[in-house]
């Protein structure tokens, strides 16, 4: 999948939010990059053959107060190669010598895409991994 329709599925995933959510994002920036540094895996204490598809940097809504304001947006990374390796799996045909269709792939994308933009947006409102671990349950 081209990196332009890749960007698309992520533009289509945050237009997609539910209205709760999408009326109170604040300040952030949702970001396409094709994958995460050794230096961050290693910051996130992610060892060989562990990865990142999504990032939130930033300081969620639970913990801004009144001194919160003048700063740089927030920002939610998607990695591009990550997610198209998971979806790649998720999206494998019955046989392994049969490639996976372009639909499937798509199919398979648009939702490893949506369900990382929601993680990441999680953090944004403030929820913790073992939080949202509950919800994606």
């Amino acid at each position: 999948m081209d990196a332009e329709r890749f960007e698309q599925l992520v533009d289509e995933a945050v237009a997609d939010l539910p209205r709760q959510f999408a009326d109170r994002l604040d300040n952030v920036d949702v970001v396409v990059e094709e994958s995460p540094s050794r230096r961050l895996l290693r910051r996130m204490g992610l060892g060989p053959g562990r990865t990142l598809l999504g990032l939130y940097e930033g300081v969620p809504q639970t913990r801004r107060n009144h001194a919160y304001g003048a700063v740089l947006p927030d920002r939610i990374v998607i990695y591009r190669g990550p997610v198209l390796t998971e979806a790649c799996g998720r999206a494998a045909p019955a046989r392994r010598d049969a490639p996976a269709s372009e639909s499937a792939l798509d199919e398979a994308v648009r939702a490893v895409v949506r369900g990382t933009v929601l993680h990441e947006i999680g953090h944004h409102f403030g929820l913790s991994e073992a939080d949202l671990e509950k919800y994606e349950d």
